[in-house]
């Protein structure tokens, strides 16, 4: 059969594609993690059309979606034995960074979706609209997420698993030569304050977090033997009413929810609590300077803009620097964590 063209064959290219109908190419994604199909072409590379119908439990009407969405956006590919997972993909299996791919999923379905239809009038505004798509009353996604038990589930799973990402950073890169007692604001679920524990064992970590948030805290640090050296207390983290006796502050993937002026207060909190000579220490994904990158920082951060805290985004490095130094911090110093899937850095300063 002779094919006649009346026009390109690609008149938009495939690039802009993916952006245009962007939501769709993640529902893909998100069917191949919750159906299994990746996993399955990682067991069996190869396995055959009518096999993946089987295994996935789909109908020929639904295979041929899923295995056209997934081919197409080159997830999978087609050989003549059967399918098998694009590079991409098991580069993740065997770099053993396919759960974190699995937890961002379930984060960005679930809990970040619902607001980011607000993500245009959240900049025109320059405040986190899109909250208002969340039930509750308070005042962060974080307040709201923990009056429901099934979402703060997913939240706390794509948490644990990204800090446990960032705690690999944190140990590799992160100076605590001159750390005894750490407190850790914002600490969530204490994931960083356990790794940070488990590497020094003559430190002590204090985890300052929100009363629904406390309970959790204190039972992972007892899963992981660690309630002699690890604490976990009620608080507010803008009142300024820091448990004192430490010699190091900690911020980890918390500075990225709130405006710059917020994230003053904040290590305005921090260094007044700080002995003379004290640390302060922020561990972020970070954009770099001229804010032209990376795509991952760019992509995290409608978020942090339209739903996480009152408007937020992943800042760049001298933002943060800047900040540090406005409330007195000197000897600022960044360091980049190289070899790492995702944008993260640390910057330490000194009272």
């Amino acid at each position: 059969m002779t094919e006649v063209q009346s026009q390109p064959a690609s008149v938009v290219p495939d690039a802009l594609t993916t952006v245009l109908l962007g939501h769709n190419a993640f529902q893909f994604t998100r069917a191949g993690v919750e159906l299994g199909l990746f996993d399955l072409l990682e067991r069996s590379p190869g396995t055959r059309r009518e096999r993946i119908g089987a295994e996935l439990g789909l109908a020929e009407r639904s295979l041929d979606i899923l295995l056209l969405g997934v081919t197409s956006l080159r997830l999978v590919e087609r050989t003549e034995e059967g399918y098998v997972n694009a590079k991409s993909i098991s580069d993740l299996f065997t770099g053993g960074h396919w759960e974190l791919v699995k937890a961002v999923i379930g984060f960005e379905a679930y809990v970040t979706y619902p607001g980011l239809v607000d993500f245009t009038e959240s900049l025109r505004a320059n405040s986190n609209i899109g909250l208002r798509r969340y039930p509750g009353e308070g005042a962060t996604v974080y307040h709201r997420l923990s009056e429901d038990p099934e979402l703060l589930k997913v939240f706390y799973h794509f948490m644990g698993t990204w800090s446990a990402v960032a705690g690999k950073h944190l140990i590799k890169y992160g100076d605590f030569s001159s750390a005894r007692r750490i407190l850790d604001v914002g600490g969530g679920d204490a994931t960083m304050a356990i790794a940070v524990a488990g590497a020094h064992p003559d430190v002590e970590v204090t985890v300052l977090e929100i009363p629904k948030v406390v309970d959790l805290a204190r039972k992972r640090v007892e899963e992981a033997g660690l309630s002699d050296r690890v604490k976990v207390v009620e608080g507010d983290i803008f009142a300024g009413d820091y448990p004192e006796g430490h010699d190091t502050v900690m911020f980890v993937h918390q500075l990225q929810i709130w405006p710059q002026d917020r994230i003053r207060v904040l290590l305005g909190h921090a260094h007044a609590v700080l002995p003379e000579g004290g640390r302060v220490l922020i561990l972020n994904s970070m954009s770099e300077d001229d804010y032209d990158g990376p795509l991952m920082a760019a992509l995290a951060s409608p978020f942090f803009a339209a739903v996480a805290g009152e408007g937020g985004m992943l800042y760049s490095w001298e933002g943060y620097e800047k900040s540090l130094k406005e409330v007195g911090f000197d000897q600022v110093r960044r360091t980049r964590c190289t070899e790492a899937i995702t944008p993260h850095g640390i910057i330490t300063a000194v009272k």
